[in-house]
């Protein structure tokens, strides 16, 4: 199904997000310009958490509130979705108190791409179909 145009920007935000889920994790292939030393990586997920995953969640939050309510099935993944950006929040929170930088760091880009992928494959499809009407009126500032 074609993204609805208000649902596309997120989906570019997926994107980017997507390729920071590859980059961090153990198994990760060498990428030009991004050096795979652990404390690269630390200081540019701390940068790309800051710039893009904090103004992405509350996009996503006020996609929520307009969204809640109005279909139960949609109720409950919004529901799944909330704990898990509060998950994966702590879970960034807690990486430098990790003794094991390189698991965690691994953890998080796991959880997040799932996460990611339930967002855009379950999450924006049923909103696509059944709420047609609240994208619709969604304006982005």
């Amino acid at each position: 199904m074609q993204r609805h145009p208000v649902l596309i920007p997120l989906s570019h935000e997926h994107k980017r997000l997507l390729f920071v889920c590859r980059y961090l994790k153990k198994d990760a292939a060498a990428y030009e310009g991004f050096p795979l030393e652990t404390n690269a990586k630390l200081a540019y997920i701390v940068n790309v958490f800051q710039e893009v995953m904090v103004p992405h969640i509350q996009k996503e939050e006020y996609l929520f509130e307009v969204c809640a309510g109005r279909h139960p099935e949609i109720d409950d993944i919004i529901k799944e979705l909330i704990q898990e950006h509060q998950q994966i929040s702590r879970m960034y929170s807690a990486l430098t108190e990790n003794t094991d930088l390189i698991s965690a760091m691994d953890v998080l880009a796991r959880s997040l791409e799932e996460h990611i992928r339930k967002e855009e494959r379950v999450f924006f499809e049923k909103l696509q179909t059944e709420l047609p009407e609240v994208l619709e009126a969604i304006k982005w500032a």
